[in-house]
C-alpha cells in the first residue's frame, strides 16, 4: 500500500485520486492560516517554484484541530493563501489529521513516518513545553503534533521522512534534491 491508494477532496470540492501525482516527489503538509508557523507557506511556495519543473509537488491540507487556527471555510482558506503567500500548489479541503476522524491518508503517513521528537530541534523545546502543558495526550503516540507537519514522499509513493512543525521547509531541501 502507498499514498496512491488514497483520494482526497481538493479545496474546490473535486475528489482526486492521489495516483494523479504518481511519479512526482511530494510534500504533504497540514496547514493553518492563524498559526505561528503560517509563514511557512512562503517557503513552501518558494520550494515549489524552485523544483516544480523537476518533479516536486506540494499538497496542502488545511486543518482546524490545533488551537482552532484554521477557522475559515475552504474558499476563505484558498483566498488567504493566494493573497498573502502567493500559494499556487494544490490545496485540499479541510480535514482532521489526528484522532478517530482523521483522514485515512494521515493515519497512513504517521504509521509510516513515526514521530521523532521535538526537543532536539530548534524551537522544539517551546512547542514541546506547550504541548506538555496544554495537550499532553498529543505526545503519547506518533500522531501529528501541530500544524505544518511535513511528509516527504518519493516518486513511487513511499513515505521517506517526516519533518515536524518546528522544522523549516528549507530544512527539507537536501532530501528533496536527493529524490529529484
Amino acid at each position: 500500500m502507498g499514498i496512491y491508494e488514497f483520494s482526497a477532496e481538493r479545496i474546490n470540492g473535486q475528489e482526486v485520486s492521489l495516483e494523479k501525482y504518481k511519479g512526482e516527489v511530494l510534500i504533504i503538509v497540514n496547514t493553518a492560516s492563524k498559526c505561528g508557523f503560517t509563514p511557512q507557506y512562503e517557503d513552501l511556495q518558494k520550494l515549489y517554484d524552485r523544483y516544480k519543473d523537476k518533479g516536486l509537488n506540494i499538497l496542502g491540507f488545511p486543518c482546524n484541530q490545533f488551537g482552532e487556527q484554521e477557522p475559515g471555510q475552504n474558499q476563505e482558506v484558498e483566498t488567504f493563501c493566494q493573497l498573502n503567500y502567493g500559494v499556487n500548489f494544490p490545496l485540499f479541503s479541510k480535514v482532521d489529521v489526528r484522532g478517530s476522524q482523521a483522514h485515512p491518508l494521515f493515519h497512513y503517513l504517521t504509521m509510516n513516518a513515526p514521530f521523532t521528537g521535538l526537543v532536539d530541534k530548534p524551537g522544539g523545546r517551546m512547542l514541546h513545553a506547550k504541548l506538555q502543558a496544554e495537550h499532553p495526550e498529543f505526545l503519547i503516540d506518533d500522531s501529528i503534533k501541530w500544524n505544518f507537519t511535513k511528509f516527504l514522499i518519493d516518486r513511487e509513493g513511499n513515505v521517506v521522512k517526516r519533518f515536524e512543525s518546528v522544522e523549516a521547509p528549507f530544512d527539507m531541501e537536501q532530501d528533496i534534491e536527493a529524490l529529484l
